[in-house]
């Protein structure tokens, strides 16, 4: 979908729309906890946000000062357009630019296939994380 635009989003000028993604994808689709969503991190981190035409918050992701790219959230109703790709892409690419030796995350086990065609390789054993069964992949060098 060419007409949705993706670009880093500062949490204090962007904050409402990146949680409403997150929200809605997280909280209300996957029934995740709010204080398992909100950890207090998200004023350290780089965030990034993809609207459609019409400048609505279609998807989320994050970057944490660790390397580890999080919270990747796409409304279902846009996923399949490769909107979170891009995402990915950006994050991926803010991390490479601010030097960060290590770039990392803790994908649902269900999405491992999604990041593995981005690059990124699986390692150590399924874990549960807020209630939902993830695996740790590094993107390769």
């Amino acid at each position: 979908m060419n007409a949705t635009r993706v670009f880093e989003a500062p949490w204090a000028v962007h904050g409402p729309a990146l949680a409403a993604v997150r929200r809605a994808v997280f909280v209300e689709e996957q029934g995740i906890a709010e204080d398992e969503e909100w950890d207090g991190e998200d004023e350290n981190c780089r965030h990034f946000l993809a609207e459609d035409a019409a400048g609505r918050p279609v998807g989320a992701a994050r970057l944490l000062p660790s390397g580890q790219i999080g919270r990747m959230a796409v409304l279902p109703a846009c996923r399949g357009r490769g909107i979170g790709a891009r995402l990915l892409a950006l994050a991926v690419a803010t991390a490479r630019e601010a030097g960060m030796a290590r770039i990392f995350l803790h994908a649902q086990a269900d999405k491992v296939g999604f990041y593995e065609r981005a690059g990124f390789k699986p390692h150590g054993e399924l874990f549960m994380d807020a209630g939902i069964l993830h695996r740790e992949m590094t993107l390769a060098a």
